[in-house]
């Protein structure tokens, strides 16, 4: 096997091998709201399960040279944020929210999905997902690069509200085919779920 020292190589180098093997990641699309109003919406693969007591999930949020993106700053201004389970009949306009806008212009807006009111925060969700999770945020911790300048906004949110679609959950449990739940890859490939087999765990 190759030996690789991350230290004698690039960022983007590193990037490419985490991205190319850390696979398939799922995908959230996180909604905030900004201080003056606007909905921001983007994608995020750097993304998990933290615990379930209380339910909590992770997203990192990357940096630019150091400065918190729109995403983590309305998070951590709002305290609260909405993630929603990317899925097939939506992939596109996720995709969509990627686009590199102003903190005053709404990406949902411009990939045309439509708000809908959360519950428990004042941070607004969008409809056409199947899933979606109303968020406090319970920590943000900026990660890597310097002290002035670290490279990654970390979001610790605690889920208040479930919201799922009446199709793909019963008993408790969620369709995994109907979700259509869609994974990132590396550059610009994505996933769908493919064959599904189970294994017995051991006791």
């Amino acid at each position: 096997m190759r030996s690789i020292d991350p230290d004698r190589q690039s960022e983007r180098d590193n990037y490419k091998l985490l991205t190319g093997t850390i696979i398939p990641r799922p995908i959230a699309l996180v909604t905030t709201l900004s201080a003056g109003g606007t909905l921001n919406a983007a994608p995020f693969s750097y993304f998990n399960i933290v615990t379930a007591d209380p339910p909590m999930i992770s997203v990192s949020v990357q940096r630019k040279q150091g400065r918190s993106k729109d995403t983590a700053r309305n998070a951590l201004e709002r305290g609260a944020f909405v993630v929603h389970i990317a899925d097939e009949a939506y992939i596109a306009q996720v995709n969509a929210t990627a686009a590199a806008l102003p903190p005053e212009e709404s990406e949902a807006a411009l990939a045309g999905l439509t708000p809908v009111a959360s519950e428990c925060i004042p941070v607004p969700g969008v409809a056409e997902a199947k899933v979606r999770m109303e968020c406090l945020l319970e920590r943000s911790l900026p990660l890597g690069g310097t002290a002035d300048a670290p490279a990654a906004d970390l979001l610790i949110g605690r889920v208040v509200r479930f919201h799922i679609a009446e199709a793909i959950y019963e008993d408790g449990r969620i369709d995994a085919a109907g979700l259509g739940a869609v994974s990132r890859l590396a550059g610009q490939n994505y996933a769908r779920i493919g064959g599904v087999f189970a294994l017995e765990r051991p006791e």
